[in-house]
């Protein structure tokens, strides 16, 4: 880790260059979003978003980090996730379900 890598808009934390990360469209490319703004998250970040929400709620009502932060269940991951280190990547295969 060091000082100039990124930071997860979603967890706040790092995103160290040896962790997955990956780009997330605000806008769901099948809902309008392809060429628009994107993020880059921890895929941890990443994976919990789409596990959460369908394609057409991002669009609809979810289209930007700070309303991601509002979901009920984001709220409670990313209370959990805070907890852990930059480099965190979940052992269990598959969506997590809280």
């Amino acid at each position: 880790m060091t000082d100039t890598d990124p930071i997860c808009p979603l967890c706040g934390r790092p995103i160290p260059p040896d962790v997955a990360q990956s780009l997330h469209h605000l806008v769901p490319k099948l809902k309008g979003g392809k060429g628009g703004p994107t993020v880059l998250l921890h895929h941890i970040c990443h994976r919990e978003i789409h596990a959460t929400l369908s394609e057409a709620e991002l669009a609809r009502s979810y289209a930007t980090i700070e309303a991601l932060r509002t979901h009920p269940r984001l709220e409670k991951f990313i209370r959990w996730i805070a907890k852990r280190p930059p480099g965190f990547q979940s052992k269990i295969p598959g969506k997590r379900r809280l």
